[in-house]
């Protein structure tokens, strides 16, 4: 028998739990386990000074509160302990922890285990928020209700309390959060799989197993989708334990399948193929979009009728920092691909531009190589524009490229990101494209992807005409 909301926290009132990270994700958790009756110890690594009154205000609740740099070492006597995305399970404070008897988990964890209705899981390198938000829209399309969460920004948790069985929740999983799951969703979907986190991740091998644990729990009742044409991800066809249906631009896989044929999306089944989505109707550019739309086809196949997809597909202009057009200034295009912060992601972007583009791109370093990123550069991109801690790599790897030519493309080096797109303004003229694709996560100057991409929306649109 399944486990309510209610159930779960009943069993912990009057207990003690620490919630590591007072951010997006736990906030919520906090304010929900207090109402329950929760003794809640809520730790942090960021100082007083960061949280704006925050801080004073959970305390108020009775909230106690650990700071700073040894914000993990208070955690003995803890009944449960739940670790927030991002902060590897096997550190000493929390393997000490455990030993002692604490139960270590997470919010999503928790949401896997109480959760009433049916949940449609996706995880991938690439593509998963644009591919989780087009789920949850055609599900929403066609008259279903549905709860969107998870690593897209929205903790589902305290909205179980709420949820019917007739349900469904579209959840967006990172590795982070997939690392310590022994549930799966009962439909899980894998974009891609390329090197990514490796500044988290000991190894390339720990990050894909953290990707497989979206299915590896299913029953044989279960789907799980994978990316045909990735290596990675079709080698997780012998391990799948539910019903596989690939999706595939490159080829027509046998058995259940998404795929493209003649400019148009296909699905075939047992019952035979059907013709879903002519490729010229879909609004995103791009071939990764119409990946997207591929898998999130295949998760929605029996849910959602196909004029309804087709429907959709035509107005669906984009998730906010994909590749999403900003202004409009003297004939010059200005794109915001915050959300870039991988060399495939930012290599994809790049194809959906017939012309060679301004580029800016560098960050924090996630030690991931950018081999493959110069060659692109050097064929999609006239002027590169480098900002960030990792700026002499991405130079580096882009001067190596075999068609590289000195001058071809510019390259310039700019400490500030200010500099960095003033620079990119001057650059540009009629009928150019300046895209923000970092290749790179933003942690080295901003808090997050979002905080980069508006900060560049705001100078951009602060440029004079």
């Amino acid at each position: 028998m399944k486990t309510t909301i209610q159930e779960y926290l009943d069993a912990l009132k009057g207990k003690k739990a620490a919630v590591l990270g007072i951010g997006v994700s736990n906030t919520p958790l906090i304010h929900m386990l207090l109402r329950a009756g929760v003794r809640v110890t809520a730790c942090d690594r960021r100082s007083r000074e960061e949280f704006g009154g925050k801080i004073e205000a959970l305390e108020s609740l009775g909230v106690t509160v650990w700071l700073g740099e040894d914000y993990l070492d208070h955690l003995s006597g803890q009944d449960v302990i739940f670790r927030t995305p991002g902060m590897r399970p096997d550190l000493p404070q929390l393997t000490a922890a455990v030993a002692e008897g604490s139960c270590l988990t997470s919010e999503m964890e928790v949401f896997f285990q109480v959760c009433p209705c049916p949940i449609i899981g996706v995880t991938g390198s690439d593509g998963k928020t644009t591919t989780t938000t087009i789920i949850a829209e055609l599900l929403k399309a066609a008259g279903k209700t549905v709860y969107l969460g998870g690593n897209i920004g929205k903790p589902l948790l305290p909205d179980t309390g709420m949820m019917e069985p007739t349900d469904l929740a579209v959840v967006e999983l990172s590795s982070f959060q997939l690392m310590t799951m022994d549930l799966s969703p009962h439909i899980a979907v894998v974009t891609n799989l390329a090197p990514n986190h490796l500044d988290v991740h000991r190894s390339m091998g720990e990050y894909i197993s953290a990707k497989e644990n979206i299915f590896l729990h299913q029953t044989p009742a279960d789907q799980v989708i994978l990316n045909a044409d990735n290596e990675i991800t079709r080698s997780f066809v012998s391990g799948a334990k539910g019903m596989v249906t690939l999706f595939s631009r490159q080829e027509e896989p046998e058995g259940e399948s998404v795929y493209l044929r003649d400019g148009a999306i296909w699905f075939r089944d047992g019952e035979g193929e059907r013709k879903i989505l002519d490729r010229r109707d879909i609004l995103l550019p791009g071939d990764h979009n119409v990946e997207n739309y591929m898998a999130a086809i295949a998760a929605v196949k029996d849910l959602v009728p196909v004029q309804v997809i087709r429907s959709f597909a035509a107005k669906f202009s984009g998730v906010e920092h994909r590749i999403e057009l900003v202004r409009i200034l003297n004939g010059v295009r200005y794109y915001n691909d915050s959300i870039a912060s991988s060399p495939t992601r930012t290599m994809a972007g790049l194809k959906c531009f017939p012309e060679k583009v301004i580029l800016i791109a560098g960050g924090y370093d996630k030690h991931i190589p950018f081999d493959d990123l110069g060659p692109d550069i050097t064929k999609h991109v006239k002027c590169l524009i480098l900002t960030g801690d990792t700026s002499s790599k991405i130079r580096a790897a882009v001067e190596a490229a075999p068609d590289y030519r000195e001058g071809l493309p510019v390259i310039e080096e700019y400490h500030d990101f200010h500099d960095a797109v003033k620079a990119a303004h001057k650059a540009a003229g009629p009928g150019d494209v300046v895209l923000l694709s970092p290749a790179c996560a933003s942690f080295d100057k901003f808090k997050n992807f979002m905080e980069r991409g508006n900060t560049f929306k705001k100078i951009i649109r602060e440029l004079e005409e």
